[in-house]
């Protein structure tokens, strides 16, 4: 799961950048509205954590601009702003919570976790023909059983099958499963898929993964 958070206070922003990546998040921070804008909009992420008060662009403008182009992806609001008017001017420009300066990491977390609950809807549970990839106890099945994939296995597999029908580019692949946001030999990517089709004993008729030349791969089912 990707996050970007939109925070001006260097120290809050690490704080919860390192928290979240200890908790396996993809984690991306904008320390100022303009280019947490850019980053919103050009960006896939699964979730926004936007401060309130922002030099450039305010966090309520960069959510209703987000809102016009992702209506299901999460915003989560940081701020100290309470009151009743507040919450409901940020409610009425697209955010789905909002969490009080200063704040408990705890707490923050739950929150999170409930709004991917809830935007995954039941996309916990992701299939590809014989496949079952379970996403809340971190397993994989083929045929009812189980097939032992390392940590990043898993979350080429869970992109790819989030994906299902559409290809994914190896820049895409890189910077979504590896992080990798610079010019990088994608090559890694072959051997994982090589290994991912030898762990879930793909057949040359089972062709759920497959190679589009020169691009990238997809999950599909045809």
């Amino acid at each position: 799961m990707r996050i970007l958070i939109v925070e001006d206070e260097p120290g809050i922003a690490n704080f919860l950048k390192q928290g979240l990546e200890e908790e396996l998040y993809t984690v991306e921070v904008a320390e100022e509205g303009t280019s947490g804008l850019d980053m919103a909009m050009s960006g896939d992420y699964d979730l926004l954590l936007l401060d309130w008060m922002l030099p450039g662009v305010s966090g309520i403008e960069i959510c209703r601009q987000f809102r016009k182009k992702h209506q299901i992806t999460p915003i989560i609001f940081l701020t100290a702003k309470d009151t009743v008017s507040e919450t409901v001017f940020g409610l009425q420009a697209g955010a789905n919570d909002f969490i009080k300066k200063p704040f408990h990491f705890e707490e923050l977390l739950e929150r999170i976790k409930v709004q991917l609950r809830t935007s995954a809807g039941d996309h916990n549970i992701l299939e590809l023909g014989p496949i079952v990839l379970n996403k809340d106890i971190h397993r994989v099945f083929r045929d009812d059983k189980e097939v032992v994939l390392t940590q990043k296995e898993f979350a080429l597999l869970g992109y790819l099958l989030r994906n299902k029908g559409k290809v994914c580019t190896r820049t895409k692949i890189i910077e979504n499963v590896w992080d990798i946001h610079f010019q990088y030999n994608t090559g890694v990517i072959d051997v994982y898929i090589n290994s991912l089709r030898k762990k879930l004993n793909l057949t040359d008729k089972e062709n759920y993964i497959q190679t589009v030349r020169g691009v990238g791969y997809i999950a599909t089912e045809k």
